[in-house]
């Protein structure tokens, strides 16, 4: 059968009605309506699909050595609102990574977000559109790193200045009274 026919088949005679909850509820009912569908009488060959399977799976030519790459990876800055697109959907990745580049890889199940080799951020992967997928970890993270940012640090030692004179003293660096500091 010509491909464009068994697609224009499939759209017509199975798609119809239906509604998929995911690849596997596709792939499900699709395998439970085949054996009804090839059983039929084709008027074009005059034959059923199911009696020229042999024949076609003799002509077929062998699978290479190597499977095919599958998936989708991408590289990208993570924005500050702390979600990756992916698809539709955005997922979120834990807020250290915010300003970074960070691996987004995704197969049919996962979505995994990786900043230099370490995950940040691992959800199912979503077939609907448009919704927004979040981790409550990377939330919680957000408002704790958010407040840390907010809350004011005392001026001294401990925030980590120091006093300019020991850059003089270091470099030799002569006052104006003569002497070396």
């Amino acid at each position: 059968m010509d491909p464009k026919r068994a697609n224009i088949h499939l759209e017509t005679s199975f798609l119809p009605g239906r509604v998929f909850a995911s690849p596997e509820d596709f792939n499900t009912q699709l395998g439970q309506w085949l054996p009804k569908a090839n059983a039929r009488l084709v008027r074009r060959t005059g034959a059923r699909p199911t009696d020229l399977l042999a024949a076609d799976k003799a002509a077929m030519l062998a699978l290479p050595p190597v499977p095919p790459v599958t998936g989708f990876t991408a590289r990208v800055r993570l924005p500050r609102d702390y979600y990756v697109r992916m698809g539709s959907n955005d997922y979120s990745v834990h807020p250290q990574a915010i300003g970074r580049f960070v691996d987004v890889s995704a197969d049919l199940e996962t979505v995994t977000i990786s900043l230099d080799g370490r995950p940040v951020g691992t959800h199912l992967r979503s077939w609907g559109t448009g919704l927004t997928i979040t981790d409550p970890d990377h939330v919680e993270a957000a408002r704790a790193l958010r407040k840390a940012f907010q809350t004011p640090h005392p001026v001294g030692e401990t925030t980590g200045l120091r006093d300019l004179a020991d850059y003089d003293r270091a470099f030799g660096v002569v006052l104006d009274d003569g002497q070396v500091a």
